[in-house]
């Protein structure tokens, strides 16, 4: 017995040791190799790597290829990574640039601590590069090795990504090509889903188009997952900020989804339904992977999104093909980049079925739906411009038949009123004439059917009555271009020889008179017989041997309007009262009478200097 438990046990101590060689073998990290594709640097491809979920022992270490991600080898769990790197040899000063690494991570170089990035749990530094220099003091000779330890939040994406070395200056400027897709691109998303979120919403507040409506809503849940990118607190705890960026992009793609079923103006109801189903299940998948923390779930939303965008392209390209619209090319090569971007992020960032990479590219290409929505306004903008010129230029037509109606009708009434005023004007001339002239003709006449034909003088100056009447209705009929003064020369003019064979001097004093606007053929008419009746009077009662005519105009003042006053002054015996018995005449009646038709106001009184005085009180309009 003896015999044989010394050998077994000989034997099993040679096989634990051989074990442990080729565990010892197979966990030795590979060198760093030279790129090839840049001259002077060296890419570390695998790792020594022990994996620790909470409450579980650390696992034996196993070589990984790089990118290691805690997410495919430990779902739905939190806990840490420790990764042994092997460096080149030798002590020259390097930059080690990381592609990513994360959620929280601390280097160690040679047994030295070298950097910690990300120290808050909150924190989530994996969706950016990183350059770390290396000091020519930590570097060795001989073996350099890189310990890097992980801590990785449940659902959220922990790994460490491609490492490579190169020279510091080089990996300065590689890295800032690198934050280019890192940082500055998701901030310009940021910035335009809220410049384009911003637009929509108030276009749709504008128009209620359900198509502005849908893409605000599209763009602004998708701030979210590039504010995140950027942003590397978390808003919310987790794993409740990765349900609220899970909802927000998978709400993004699904209306972007319907966005485009809008763009083209086509509603199949089973798109829509289908649309409406993936978006609920997609919410109720995005709840479930991160409450239960099951990574499997939202892997399972992401692939219902991605047949949903397969499906709505192939519609989109259909139409495209048909109706040869140019909004549906642009439809296709967007939905063709976003479909693309989707295949590339779903086989092989988030199930790597086709191979193994870090870097998104859907978020990149969902920005193409921006260049969509500008085609869409301008295209929209221009219809409208075309539809208002259209609109215009029949309302210009429209205008102008009513013009040329208008004008016809213008035309027409001014001919009926050109007709009436020429009826008007000789229904006043005869009115005229059978006041005037007629009544003196009719006195002649009854004058001459006594017997001895009555008085010769008393005829002689009915007859020059008549005549003066008659002189003034053709006198009125003359054009005086509003000119009070040259109706007042008319007058003197006709009157003057009369006057002076009667042995009455007339001094006129009239001053430069504005035309009157309101200087009518009438107004001329009533003008004339008022001044007329007031030198028959003179020649008849006042005994008289001179008579003075003024005319002042006053402009307006304190209230009152301006006004043209006549005055007709002479040096006779004055106003007097008819003797008892004497029948009233007409005369002053007459030119009371006369002057209130054409809105003046006639005073009768003593002179200054005795004699009667002839007031005509004319207000004008003010002009």
């Amino acid at each position: 017995m003896g015999f044989f438990a010394r050998p077994a046990r000989s034997a099993l101590l040679l096989a634990g040791l051989l074990m442990s060689c080729g565990q010892a073998a197979a966990c030795e990290p590979g060198r760093a190799r030279s790129d090839a594709a840049m001259a002077g640097w060296w890419r570390v491809d695998n790792a020594c790597v022990s994996l620790q979920a909470e409450g579980e022992t650390a696992s034996a270490e196993q070589a990984m290829a790089l990118p290691v991600r805690w997410d495919k080898q430990r779902n739905g769990q939190a806990g840490r990574a420790l990764l042994r790197l092997q460096l080149p040899e030798g002590r020259q000063a390097l930059a080690l640039l990381i592609d990513r690494i994360g959620n929280q991570a601390a280097l160690t170089l040679n047994g030295h601590r070298l950097a910690v990035i990300g120290r808050r749990p909150s924190q989530d530094v994996s969706r950016q590069s990183h350059l770390v220099m290396l000091p020519v003091e930590l570097l060795n000779e001989g073996r350099n090795e890189l310990r890097v330890e992980l801590q990785a939040q449940a659902l959220r994406g922990a790994l460490l990504g491609s490492l490579r070395l190169g020279p510091p200056a080089e990996a300065e400027a590689l890295q800032a090509r690198w934050q280019l897709f890192d940082q500055v691109l998701p901030a310009a998303y940021v910035a335009s889903f809220l410049l384009m979120g911003g637009l929509t919403a108030g276009l749709w507040w504008r128009q209620r188009d359900p198509v502005f409506g849908c893409f605000c809503l599209a763009a602004l849940a998708g701030v979210l997952r590039p504010l995140d990118a950027v942003w590397p607190d978390a808003l919310v705890p987790w794993p409740l900020w990765g349900a609220v960026l899970a909802l927000a992009y998978g709400c993004q793609i699904v209306l972007l989804n319907r966005f485009i079923v809008l763009v083209l103006g086509k509603n199949p109801r089973w798109m829509v339904r289908a649309i409406m189903l993936v978006l609920a299940v997609m919410a109720v998948l995005a709840c479930l992977s991160f409450l239960l923390l099951q990574r499997h779930f939202w892997t399972l939303a992401l692939g219902l999104m991605l047949g949903l965008s397969v499906a709505c392209l192939a519609m989109v390209l259909r139409v495209a093909w048909l109706e040869r619209q140019a909004i549906a090319w642009l439809v296709v090569l967007s939905g063709a980049l976003a479909v693309a971007a989707g295949v590339h992020d779903f086989f092989l960032v988030r199930t790597g079925w086709l191979g193994e990479v870090s870097r998104q590219l859907t978020p990149h290409a969902l920005f193409g739906f921006v260049l969509v929505l500008a085609w869409v306004v301008v295209t929209r903008y221009s219809h409208t411009v075309t539809d208002y010129r259209a609109l215009n230029e029949h309302l210009a037509e429209r205008v102008a038949e009513r013009e040329e109606h208008l004008r016809q009708a213008f035309e027409a009434l001014r001919s009926k009123q050109q007709e009436q005023a020429v009826l008007n004007e000789r229904q006043r001339i005869m009115r005229e004439i059978h006041d005037g002239i007629g009544s003196q003709l009719v006195g002649l006449l009854n004058m001459v059917s006594h017997e001895g034909g009555g008085d010769r003088r008393e005829l002689e100056a009915q007859v020059r009555h008549a005549l003066d009447e008659m002189r003034m209705a053709v006198d009125s009929l003359q054009p005086m271009d509003a000119d009070l003064t040259t109706v007042l020369a008319t007058l003197r003019y006709r009157l003057q020889p009369r006057l002076q064979a009667a042995g009455l001097r007339v001094v006129w004093d009239v001053a430069s008179l504005p035309p009157l606007a309101e200087l009518a053929p009438q107004a001329v008419l009533q003008l004339q017989r008022i001044l007329l009746e007031a030198f028959t009077n003179v020649l008849k009662h006042a005994q008289a041997r001179q008579v003075t005519v003024s005319a002042r105009w006053l402009p307006a003042r304190d209230g009152h309007a301006a006004e043209v006053q006549l005055r007709l002054i002479d040096d006779g015996i004055g106003p007097q009262a008819a003797p008892e018995g004497t029948p009233a005449g007409h005369g002053l009646a007459n030119m009371r009478a006369r002057a209130a038709s054409i809105g003046a106001v006639l005073h009768i009184g003593q002179g200054a200097e005795g004699g009667t005085c002839v007031a005509i009180d004319w207000p004008q309009p003010a002009g």
